[in-house]
């Protein structure tokens, strides 16, 4: 029984930060999932799977696994790179791209 520690990242339809600053604690597969022959669904007897746990901080995460000894591994967030615009840019002489309109 292993788990994964993780901040989830933002979806691609969102602009804001929201459900990004709390940390998540999820269990890995431990039983493979099997199609179902007749109707063709994807199904799974591990149940741990379907656990999904917030914590307010990744230590609380951490002392989480470590007090219900549960092997774990921490995922540290990628932190994306803002790149600046500034408008007047648009319409600077010395463009390097053509303005086409």
């Amino acid at each position: 029984m292993s788990a994964k520690i993780y901040r989830p990242a933002k979806t691609a339809m969102q602009s804001g930060k929201a459900n990004t600053q709390h940390w998540v604690l999820e269990f890995d597969q431990e039983i493979p999932r099997s199609i179902d022959p007749l109707m063709g669904y994807t199904s799974s007897r591990d149940m741990k799977s379907q656990i999904r746990m917030s914590f307010e901080t990744r230590e609380a995460a951490v002392a989480y696994a470590m007090r219900n000894d549960i092997a774990f591994r921490v995922i540290e967030p990628k932190e994306s790179k803002r790149r600046r615009v500034v408008y007047s840019d648009n319409f600077k002489f010395d463009r390097r791209q053509p303005w086409t309109h």
